[in-house]
């Protein structure tokens, strides 16, 4: 059971997903609150009922599973029905991640969490030890959701604007991985974090 826990977060786009490939190559666990969010939503889950309660039953497949990219396209496009879908499915994630950190067998678990800084930073998530901020530019997110999600550019802006401000992530951060080249320049950057991170863990242990 890890009892140091680090929050990995940063903007769309910012190589949140590559940085935490490459922990785990370490040998560390990271609980992934992008998983959590499709575990929660599960077909017959009790947080999918509540979502097509809020939002109709047109966010659902034929199947009865969750139609994302509608639903996608509807909260992008009114941040107060954004809201309304985060106050559904943030607690629940939120105890799944915790759940998969509390468990873990590695010298310390990496909690990786988009919406660390929207959905409280800290205060929402007092168990986070460090939090870990994996920054881009602006230009380089927006060049990278073009790319990745084949979307129009104004819905890769809409995306952006969504989100907390750089800033205001920044504002939460105990350290830094400035994500704007290459993958393979973060891997030094990553390597001492680990062993920064397990000394860290040694001695809170």
């Amino acid at each position: 059971m890890s009892t140091f826990i680090v929050g990995l977060t940063g903007g769309i786009a910012s190589g949140k997903s590559e940085v935490s490939r490459r922990f785990e190559a370490l040998g560390i666990v990271v609980a992934d609150a992008d998983i959590a969010a499709r575990e929660v939503v599960a077909q017959g889950s009790p947080v999918l009922a509540k979502i097509a309660e809020r939002f109709g039953a047109d966010v659902l497949l034929d199947d009865g599973n969750l139609d994302r990219a509608r639903l996608r396209q509807h909260i992008f496009a009114d941040a107060e029905e954004r809201r309304a879908l985060e106050a559904i499915t943030h607690p629940a994630i939120r105890a799944r991640v915790r759940e998969v950190c509390d468990t873990a067998r590695s010298p310390y678990a990496i909690a990786a969490i988009p919406l660390l800084t929207e959905a409280g930073g800290r205060a929402a998530y007092p168990w986070l030890h460090r939090v870990l901020v994996v920054d881009a530019p602006e230009a380089v997110q927006h060049a990278r959701l073009l790319r990745r999600d084949s979307i129009d550019a104004e819905l890769a802006d809409r995306m952006i604007r969504a989100q907390a401000s750089r800033a205001q992530r920044l504002a939460q951060a105990d350290d830094v991985i400035v994500n704007d080249g290459h993958p393979e320049q973060l891997q030094a950057h990553i390597e001492t974090l680990d062993l920064r991170y397990r000394e860290l863990a040694a001695i809170r242990g």
